[in-house]
């Protein structure tokens, strides 16, 4: 009997350590931030650029009357979304670039919790995030959509019902997305407001909303990094005006 038992707990103490490994590489294999990209992207000139004590990068322009609060996709180094919100920014919008626990937002996804109180002088918010990022920032609406004007996802879709929600959407995707599930995308459109805005952007890829170089089974994309970018800043610039 106690050999017996002698073995179950080495095989339960082997399994718990291949469980834990296995969680270690998973969550330790992401998408870093291109730094090179970053840098020779136009830079972040005339806002101000900071670190918020939860690890969030926040982008504040003077006087700002609207926020934008991003969660980045996932196993994608938040820091690779820096380009996009320093363009929103310097339109004019604040941006919170929310860092998630092992850059994945499905761990925390209440994490645009308390960051509105912090900026009192911003009146008009809105949330959104780019892949599974999108996909929790719609989430957290389902109980928050009255603090927020509207929603942002980026190659992303909502499970969340907001279909009642009043709330402004935007959709952008690539044409050359191949990761995104098209199937999902076109299934869960009804849980969006009826009114909200598709974007395809032509020539466009899933990871080129961020600077992380080429992400797994996408597509080939047509343009650049830097011109989807700009281009996805514009329609939410158009979306929140």
């Amino acid at each position: 009997m106690k050999t017996r038992t002698k073995r179950i707990l080495i095989i339960s103490l082997i399994s718990l350590v291949a469980v834990f490994l296995a969680a270690a590489l998973y969550l330790g294999d992401y998408y870093r931030a291109d730094e090179g990209a970053i840098a020779v992207f136009d830079g972040a000139e005339n806002i101000s650029v900071s670190v918020n004590r939860d690890g969030d990068v926040v982008f504040e322009p003077q006087n700002a009357t609207k926020g934008f609060i991003f969660y980045p996709g996932g196993k994608v180094e938040h820091n690779a979304y820096q380009p996009l919100l320093a363009e929103l920014a310097r339109a004019g919008v604040l941006c919170v670039l929310v860092e998630m626990p092992f850059n994945l937002a499905v761990f925390d996804i209440n994490a645009a919790d308390g960051i509105r109180e912090e900026y009192p002088s911003v009146t008009d918010w809105y949330i959104g995030g780019h892949s599974l990022g999108g996909s929790m920032a719609a989430a957290y609406l389902e109980d928050n959509y009255e603090d927020f004007k509207g929603l942002v996802l980026l190659g992303s879709y909502s499970t969340a019902d907001l279909s009642d929600s009043g709330l402004s959407v935007l959709s952008v995707y690539g044409s050359e997305d191949k990761v995104m599930n098209r199937e999902k995308y076109d299934e869960n459109k009804k849980k969006l407001p009826s009114d909200f805005t598709e974007v395809i952007i032509e020539g466009g890829c899933h990871a080129y909303f961020g600077m992380y170089g080429a992400q797994d089974g996408d597509g080939e994309p047509t343009i650049s990094q830097s011109e989807q970018i700009s281009l996805t800043a514009g329609h939410i610039l158009t979306l929140m005006n």
